[in-house]
C-alpha cells in the first residue's frame, strides 16, 4: 500500500524535456553554470536534475532532482542531446581554430559538468571504432553545425546512462 502525496502535483511546464545548461543559481542549492536535465513532469512537480557521473562520454543524472517553476525555467538554455552526430559543415573547435572537424565526420557529442559541449573523434582501430575518453571543448554556436545519426540501440542494452538520461 503506497502512501498518499500530501503534496498537490505541480502543473507541468510546456519546456520539454531534455538537456539544459543552468545559466543562473537556483538559490543555494545548484550553481551555474551546470549540465541538468530537466523533467516536465514527475511528483511533486517540473524539475532539474544535475550530471553526477560519465560512462562512455555521456552522462548520468541524479535521481533526486529539484523542482523549479515557470520563472525559473526562462534561464535554462537548451542543448542538443547527447550522441552520435555527422559534421554537416567544416568548422573549428572555436575562435581559436585549435582543431577543425571536416565536412561529413562521424562525432561523438558530449558535455561536461558545466553544458559546455565537448566532440569525441572516434578512431578506426582493429577491434573497430574506438571512441576517445577525451574530447575538444566546442563554443556554443558551432553545435549547429552538426546532425544527429539515429544509432540503433537492442532492448535491454544499458548505452551509458538509463532512459532519457536519468538513473532510476
Amino acid at each position: 500500500m503506497s502512501e498518499p502525496n500530501l503534496f498537490a502535483p505541480r502543473p507541468k511546464l510546456s519546456l520539454p524535456c531534455g538537456l539544459y545548461r543552468v545559466t543562473q543559481p537556483l538559490d543555494k542549492r545548484l550553481k551555474a553554470p551546470l549540465l541538468v536535465y530537466f523533467h516536465n513532469h514527475g511528483e511533486p512537480g517540473p524539475g532539474v536534475y544535475p550530471a553526477i557521473e560519465w560512462s562512455r562520454n555521456k552522462a548520468t543524472f541524479a535521481q533526486q532532482g529539484f523542482t523549479v517553476d515557470a520563472d525559473y525555467t526562462r534561464t535554462l538554455m537548451p542543448l542538443p542531446p547527447e550522441g552520435f552526430y555527422r559534421v554537416r559543415e567544416s568548422f573549428t573547435c572555436c575562435e581559436k581554430n585549435c582543431q577543425t572537424f571536416e565536412t561529413e565526420m562521424l562525432v561523438q557529442l558530449g558535455y561536461d559538468g558545466s553544458g559546455n559541449g565537448i566532440l569525441f573523434v572516434p578512431t578506426w582501430t582493429p577491434e573497430g571504432l574506438a571512441f576517445p575518453e577525451r574530447g575538444t571543448r566546442l563554443s556554443d554556436d558551432r553545435l549547429t553545425r552538426l546532425t544527429p545519426l539515429k544509432v540503433v540501440i537492442p532492448a535491454g542494452f544499458e548505452a551509458g546512462a538509463s532512459q532519457h538520461g536519468v538513473a532510476e
